[in-house]
């Protein structure tokens, strides 16, 4: 039976599975067998190859195929990435309390966490001492545990900071330990969790005693949470770091009545690690995990609201055996991120945590599913957490762990952005080879700086190492900048920009349909670029664009269970046999489901639901129709032009994020008749008939005038556009060279490819997409100084 000790450090790695996908590449097109007259048979063939042919793309990268590689490319970015070590074990001094002596050395760090206050850079960890001893249990080997930090001027550049910590008197100190120093009695501190206000730096940790019996046998006491709070005072010429934190007293943050109340429905409570929030109201937040008097486990949270002089503990909490919280502040309300036994979910609390509910619309990306087999060590779980303010948008910053090119086991640390609506992979910035050993990270945005403090192994144990993001912050900086420069053209031709995630039109190349946005591209086979989109020319031509799938196992776009896909299509010619024109697979690996719309021989549209296929309407050739796919909730409908071909309802549970889904138009591994595909907008919800109307007339959407309500939700929320700059650049779309963690890599072929392989001084040239109004033909003179808007900034 492990020790209580054992049993709560595990919690950092129970439950981590690794979520695997099919595996393969997109097959070749090709001309099928002469169709048969009958209707249900072939659409029915077209579901199951649709269904098919998603799946098989599953294992590509933002619906390119994986490059084929031994993973060297990634290695070599994580290797160029600059880092020191801060704590080292048996080599970094550890001042003890009020740096008195010379210090003494530790032998393993773990647990980092990293604040900044006042102008002061603080970096926490576990320092351990080992030893061993019996208890009534079994041998332990951790022997005490203390809470250790350093300090650095925010205000150095990165080789002046190397320079102070490789000097001999650069020495982390003690900021928590309860070990006295006698024989009968050690101190295990755990998680260390930071989180400040103001100059002031709060320090919470979860703490157990173990004391020597008569018997000469150890015995454990409980867990327990101990608060510090420091006082960050201003870095002065003469005075060592060491000084530019004051701690006040150790204490619970819990009074008598509050402990009370915590021992009448739980026996331990443990810190998590890592980071606290700190909410724009002011509020304190930690997030914990407490041990019920039954051996369950689960997450909740305490807070402040009195600058930490009373703390509360939440009245709700999460699901049993979900662990592991990591906690941030969006739109008002707190969300966490937990490992389950069925996979990471995200929960939300808008009543600081009296009740979490399911967030399956808030950052799909990290939801995972374990699958039967899936390791322990391998799961696709967040490591750290933040919100930041960049480029005048708050976004959130994540470290998803994933996989190394040509890797079977999640070995590296992946830096995504997402504002909630689009997500883009900064790639791997750091990896691990011993996937025995967990990872632990934490991330601080501050100063106009990105850092990542990273627990990694060498040959004497466990380091603590920091790393300045800068090339990741500028490639964030510029994503962002773009994300904000299309939102402003597409609200100038009154295109709702709320919950718009992708745009496929007129950056295409070879075998590429390039995302506007940068997060999701295409994969086209046979095809010709025309203005704003491509024709597909021959029976074997299609458009592949696979969604909630990974590249490397990394998600790169997320839908929930309510998406809008929009776009313009016309049909050349009428096809001698029935045509697939566009379709969707939807629903989870094990039972997926598909919809569409396909075309007739006699010129009648039909809507395909699964089996359930009914003609409605008819279509012309050469007229340009806008065609639509949307689901909401669990209602799936068809749309020509705004106006409904037919809706039904598909068995979707809404208790997680699809884990799969994937669009294609044209052949979809059917023989397929030329037909002109043309400005692709994918949505994270539903839209309105007005929308869709605005999209394709290019009409302003009135804001005035009531609007219908979608899933309970106004429709006018939907259609504010996202504020971009207050000035817009107007230079010519002209070859730039991307940044190396930009996303983008050269087929054989030489066309470019969206990967999440990043590669070294790629160019590419910035398509001008024009986008005018359906047989307009040209664009308003008003937007011509917006067409600069779609050159992507050089770094």
């Amino acid at each position: 039976m492990l020790s209580r000790v054992a049993a709560m450090k595990a919690l950092r790695t129970h439950n981590r599975r690794r979520v695997t996908g099919s595996s393969g590449k997109v097959r070749e097109g090709k001309e099928s067998e002469p169709q048969s007259p009958n209707m249900s048979r072939h659409v029915f063939n077209f579901a199951i190859l649709l269904l098919l042919v998603t799946t098989m793309c599953c294992a590509t990268c933002g619906a390119t195929p994986a490059r084929e590689s031994d993973g060297n490319s990634d290695l070599r970015i994580v290797q160029e990435l600059q880092w020191v070590d801060l704590f080292v074990p048996q080599t970094t001094p550890v001042l003890p309390e009020g740096g008195v002596t010379l210090g003494t050395k530790r032998d393993s760090f773990a647990s980092p966490s990293l604040v900044s206050a006042g102008g002061v850079i603080a970096a926490f960890a576990e320092g351990y001492v080992y030893g061993q001893y019996n208890t009534e249990e079994v041998l332990i080997k951790h022997f005490s545990s203390a809470v250790v930090a350093e300090y650095i001027d925010s205000s150095w550049n990165w080789s002046t900071l190397v320079g102070k910590v490789s000097e001999s008197t650069w020495k982390p100190q003690t900021v928590l330990d309860t070990t006295d120093g006698t024989n009968d009695r050690v101190g295990i501190l755990l998680n260390p969790t930071t989180t400040t206000k103001g100059n002031k730096v709060f320090l919470l940790a979860g703490s157990l005693d173990v004391h020597k019996k008569s018997d000469g046998k150890w015995k454990e006491g409980e867990f327990e949470l101990k608060l510090v709070v420091g006082e960050v005072t201003k870095p002065s010429a003469g005075e060592g770091p060491s000084g530019w934190i004051k701690w006040g007293e150790i204490k619970s943050p819990f009074n008598e009545t509050t402990l009370a109340a915590l021992k009448g429905s739980s026996t331990e409570c443990v810190a998590s690690g890592d980071s606290g929030v700190l909410m724009e109201d002011g509020t304190l937040v930690f997030s914990l995990m407490a041990r019920d008097k039954a051996g369950n486990i689960y997450s909740m949270i305490i807070y402040s609201t009195d600058d930490g002089a009373n703390w509360m503990l939440s009245n709700g909490t999460s699901p049993a055996e979900c662990l592991r919280p990591r906690v941030t502040e969006w739109e008002g309300s707190l969300l966490m991120i937990v490992d389950c036994e069925d996979g990471q979910r995200v929960y939300e609390s808008r009543d600081m945590g009296t009740t979490w509910t399911k967030a399956v619309r808030t950052l799909s990306g990290v939801w995972t599913k374990s699958q039967r087999g899936d390791s322990k060590k391998g799961s696709l779980h967040v490591e750290a957490l933040i919100t930041a303010t960049i480029e005048g948008r708050k976004v959130m910053l994540y470290i998803q762990r994933g996989y190394i090119s040509g890797e079977k086991e999640a070995t590296a640390l992946y830096l995504w952005v997402t504002d909630n609506n689009r997500s883009f992979s900064l790639g791997p910035v750091a990896t691990e080879n011993a996937v025995r050993r967990e990872f632990a990270s934490a991330l601080l945005y501050s100063d106009g700086n990105l850092h990542l403090l990273q627990q990694r192994d060498n040959d004497k144990g466990r380091v603590i190492s920091l790393s300045r993001l800068t090339e990741e912050l500028s490639t964030i900086n510029s994503v962002l900048s773009t994300w904000a420069q299309k939102d402003v053209f597409f609200s100038s031709l009154s295109i709702p920009t709320a919950g718009l995630v992708a745009v496929l039109s007129g950056a295409a190349s070879g075998d590429t349909w390039s995302d506007e946005y940068l997060c999701l591209n295409a994969t086209v086979t046979n095809a010709t670029k025309v203005e704003d989109g491509l024709k597909l020319t021959e029976p074997d031509s299609g458009v592949m664009w696979p969604v909630n799938t990974r590249g490397d196992n990394v998600r790169h776009v997320s839908l929930s269970h309510n998406f809008t896909l929009v776009a313009s299509v016309t049909i050349e010619v009428a096809p001698s046999n029935n045509t697939p024109l566009l379709g969707a697979t939807l629903g989870d690996t094990n039972s997926p489901l598909a919809m569409g719309i396909l075309y007739t021989a006699d010129k009648k549209w039909v809507t395909m639901f699964n089996d359930n296929i009914t003609e409605s309407g008819t279509w012309e050739s050469g007229k340009e129709y806008q065609v639509a796919l949307m689901l909401q909730g669990k209602k799936a409908s068809v749309y020509i032009d705004g106006q409904s071909l037919g809706e039904e309802e598909v068995p979707l549970t809404g208790e997680r994020p699809i884990d799969l889904a994937g669009f294609c138009f044209g052949a979809c591994e059917m023989h397929s008749s030329p037909v002109t595909v043309k400005n692709v907008f994918l949505y994270n919800r539903p839209l309105n008939s007005t929308e869709m109307t605005a999209i394709k007339d290019r009409k302003p959407v009135s804001t005035g005038a009531p609007v219908t309500q979608v899933e309970g939700m106004a429709a006018a929320e939907h259609l504010a556009a996202v504020p971009g700059p207050e000035k817009n650049s107007a230079a010519p779309a002209v070859p730039m060279t991307v940044n190396p963690h930009a996303v983008e890599e050269l087929s054989e072929s030489g066309a470019a490819k969206r990967n999440t392989s990043w590669t070294e001084g790629i160019q590419f040239v910035v398509s001008e997409v024009s986008l005018n109004s359906a047989g307009s033909g040209l664009l308003p003179s008003l937007l011509l100084p917006l067409l600069g808007l779609w050159g992507f900034a050089a770094l």
